[in-house]
C-alpha cells in the first residue's frame, strides 16, 4: 500500500482505480477518532471500479507517522497538504463521525478544493461525555467503547473485530482524537457552506443518532439525508451494500469534474 511523504513524515493511505479506464473521479475517505483506512475497505472495493479512492490513515493512525492531534483544524490541514500533493482537480472528501467534523472544516476553508462531501454518521458539533475524557485521560479504553458503536443487529464477528482493533490503539490517541471532538462546533457556519452534501446515519447510531443528520441537511443549503435502517454508528461497516448503493447514487448526480 502506497504511502506519501509531507514534511518529511511518511503516512499511509490505501487506493485502488479502475484497471482499463480513466476514473469517473476521486474520492478521498477519513476515519473516525482512533480509526484507521481500514473502516473503509468496502466502499475501496466497491467504487475503485469507477472512482480512483483513497482512504488515508490520519497522522499517528494505523500506518501513518506524525502525531495524533486534539484540534480538527490540525487534522484539516494535513488532508489539505495530502490532496495537494496527490489531487490536481476538486474531489470527493467523504468523512466519518470525527472524518466527518474535518470534512466540514476542509469544506468551509476550501470550498473550492471540493466536488461533493459525504457526511456518514456525524454532526456539526460532537460533544463527548466527561467520563469518557476523563478515562482516556487516566489510561483507560472503557470496554463498551466498541459495543456503543454498533448497531442491534451487528453480527458477533464485527463487534470482536473492533475489540481486537481498539486494543492497537493507545488511549492518547483516543484521547486527543475525543478531545478534538469535543472542541468541534460548526452549527452557526453550516449555512455558509455551499459544498453539496450527502448525509448519512444509521438509525440506530447512539453516538451520533438521526437527529444529528437531519440537523446537517437543514442547514446545510446543498446536503441531503439518507437513514440506514437497522445500522449503527459503524454504518460502513454495518451495512455496505446500503451504504454503497446511496453514496453511488449521490456521486452519479454531480458532474465529473
Amino acid at each position: 500500500m502506497p504511502f506519501v511523504t509531507i514534511d518529511g513524515t511518511n503516512y499511509h493511505y490505501a487506493a485502488g482505480m479502475p484497471v482499463d479506464k480513466e476514473p469517473r473521479q476521486t474520492i478521498v475517505f477519513v476515519h473516525g477518532a482512533g480509526g484507521s483506512h481500514r473502516h473503509w475497505l468496502p466502499q475501496l472495493n466497491f467504487f475503485k471500479d469507477d472512482y480512483l479512492v483513497m482512504a488515508v490513515d490520519l497522522p499517528g493512525h494505523g500506518q501513518s507517522g506524525g502525531e495524533s492531534a486534539d484540534r480538527v483544524s490540525t487534522y484539516r490541514e494535513f488532508i489539505f497538504s495530502f490532496a495537494e500533493k496527490l489531487i490536481g482537480h476538486p474531489f470527493f472528501l467523504a468523512g466519518h463521525s470525527m472524518g466527518g467534523a474535518i470534512t466540514l472544516d476542509f469544506a468551509r476553508c476550501y470550498p473550492e478544493k471540493l466536488a461533493g462531501m459525504l457526511l456518514i454518521g456525524t454532526g456539526a458539533r460532537l460533544r463527548v461525555l466527561p467520563d469518557l475524557l476523563d478515562a482516556f485521560a487516566r489510561g483507560e479504553i472503557p470496554g463498551n467503547l466498541a459495543s456503543l458503536a454498533y448497531g442491534r443487529s451487528a453480527p458477533p464477528s464485527l463487534l470482536e473485530a473492533a475489540r481486537e482493533e481498539i486494543k492497537n490503539v493507545s488511549s492518547l490517541v483516543f484521547l486527543r482524537d475525543y478531545t478534538a471532538c469535543d472542541n468541534f462546533d460548526l452549527m452557526a457556519e453550516l449555512p455558509a457552506i455551499e459544498v453539496p452534501a450527502l448525509a448519512v446515519t444509521g438509525d440506530e447510531d447512539r453516538l451520533t443518532p438521526v437527529k444529528y443528520g437531519r440537523y446537517l441537511a437543514e442547514k446545510l443549503p446543498r446536503a441531503h439525508l439518507e437513514v440506514i435502517p437497522e445500522a449503527g454508528h459503524m454504518v460502513m461497516l454495518e451495512k455496505p451494500a446500503e451504504l454503497n448503493r446511496v453514496i453511488d447514487q449521490f456521486l452519479k448526480e454531480r458532474p465529473l469534474w
